[in-house]
């Protein structure tokens, strides 16, 4: 399998020789750590199934992972001991690894969570690292690293530090570069490295212009389903030089909205619908991808485990939450357009006439949850306008190549695509979807003719 790379505009990621990839992701963090071999071909499978394409998995995993052993009974680490690493452990996670790969699946491999490089607690209410966790340093965090990456040169996969935490401090840079120095000598640079952040949060505010970092993370993060997470993209999109962006870790279907059930509102949790818009969002906004999750998946929580974030749905159950199905459609549609040459609505189709410049898409909700998102290709032959709500927008329809568009609403919900018309590219057109209020999200294709 010819190696992941950059392409040459900095907007996406693509197979080295090959055909750009889109990175349609699963948040499996509990993955290496929680399942048996059998369980593990289950879920792989039904992801494979489903059209994702990365699986963003954890070595040395948050809930427990230096203390409880895996579903062989093996711990990672031999005394706590990055530089002394169980072999019994990196088998399972080898044979995780060939699975997913065997099944094309790519491997989104995080060293460790956070909490065992971090030199202080989050907060005195949420502590999650500090001395009580941290066992690495700059020298042993460059050594693992090492080791792991000469372990998977061959596999495919990308590298993804950070492991939801931030870098506050110089000693904590130090460890994060030896990391990332570790696996540049491990696999001789075969495999790209992002960062995942804390949420909410970007990766580039604070790897800006470091030059080990091949793409950026977001992280939007679990607050709250009336926001456009597309903002994080916007925010990225706009500085130079370009480099791909994607949200690593929006708001998972079924977590509850702003973590914790309350009495006031104990059946609050985000929706498909929740999952969904945010990925869109994200994808319009000039994403290069973006990542699923779903609150019971993440942790692999089953009966007899404990629930974080109040877990409540088996994870062999919850893989078939709605949501899943639906990156699978969004794939779909996306490889079918050519999302590849897809540029933002704000950074394609404007001219200037006399002085005044005109924008592609011309009205419609420009903020909040309902904000319509619109991509234009950069020869002016597709766009994809997608709006939340169902509320009405309207086009410069000169801003395509034309002479004459075919006109498709696609239903996020169900992968569905109704061409309703084709005319001539003039002036402006509003649309309006064919139904609207919450969970009545529609995106409008066009393709000239």
């Amino acid at each position: 399998m010819a190696r992941l790379v950059v392409s040459e505009n900095g907007r996406y990621l693509k197979r080295e020789g090959g055909d750009p990839f889109l990175y349609v992701g699963d948040t499996a963090w509990e993955l290496f750590h929680r399942l048996s071999r059998d369980e593990a071909t289950r879920y792989l499978e039904d992801r494979a199934t489903k059209g994702f394409t990365v699986i963003q998995a954890v070595v040395l995993s948050e809930l427990d992972g230096l203390t409880v052993p895996n579903a062989n009974g093996d711990l990672p680490l031999l005394d706590r001991d990055p530089e002394t690493p169980n072999e019994a452990y990196f088998a399972h996670v080898d044979w995780i690894v060939e699975k997913a790969n065997e099944l094309g699946l790519v491997v989104g491999m995080l060293p460790t969570w956070g909490r065992y490089w971090k030199e202080a607690a989050l907060s005195e209410s949420d502590p999650g690292a500090g001395t009580e966790f941290q066992i690495f340093s700059p020298e042993n965090a460059r050594a693992y690293a090492t080791w792991l990456a000469r372990r998977y040169a061959e596999s495919d996969l990308i590298w993804i530090l950070g492991g939801d935490h931030d870098i506050n401090t110089d000693r904590e840079r130090q460890i994060i570069n030896g990391f990332a120095e570790g696996l540049r000598a491990g696999d001789s640079g075969a495999h790209l490295i992002t960062f995942h952040p804390r949420g909410p949060g970007r990766s580039r505010e604070q790897l800006d212009g470091v030059d080990w970092i091949d793409f950026h993370m977001e992280q939007s993060s679990h607050a709250a389903t009336t926001h456009d997470p597309g903002i994080f993209i916007d925010a990225d999109y706009s500085m130079q030089p370009p480099r791909p962006v994607l949200d690593g870790e929006p708001r998972y279907e079924h977590i509850p909205v702003g973590f914790y059930l309350r009495p006031s509102n104990p059946s609050i949790r985000c929706s498909d619908y929740d999952s969904r818009t945010a990925a869109w969002q994200s994808i319009l906004a000039g994403a290069c991808g973006h990542t699923y999750g779903n609150n019971n998946v993440w942790q692999m929580w089953d009966s007899g485990r404990d629930p974080i974030i109040n877990a409540s749905v088996p994870w062999h159950t919850a893989i078939n939450h709605p949501g899943a199905a639906q990156m699978g459609y969004l794939r779909t549609l996306l490889e079918d357009v050519g999302w590849w040459n897809l540029l933002p609505a704000a950074h394609a189709g404007r001219t200037a006439t006399e002085g005044i410049t005109e924008s592609f898409l011309v009205d419609g909700p420009a903020w909040g949850p309902a904000r319509i998102r619109a991509s234009l290709a950069a020869d002016g032959r597709v766009a994809l306008i997608y709006s939340p709500k169902g509320e009405p927008f309207t086009l410069r329809l000169t801003a395509l190549s034309g002479p004459r568009v075919r006109e498709s609403w696609f239903d996020p919900r169900y992968g569905t695509r109704n061409e309703f018309h084709v005319g001539a590219v003039r002036a402006f057109q509003t649309y309006t979807p064919p139904s609207s209020g919450d969970e009545r999200d529609w995106l409008l294709v066009l393709e000239c003719e």
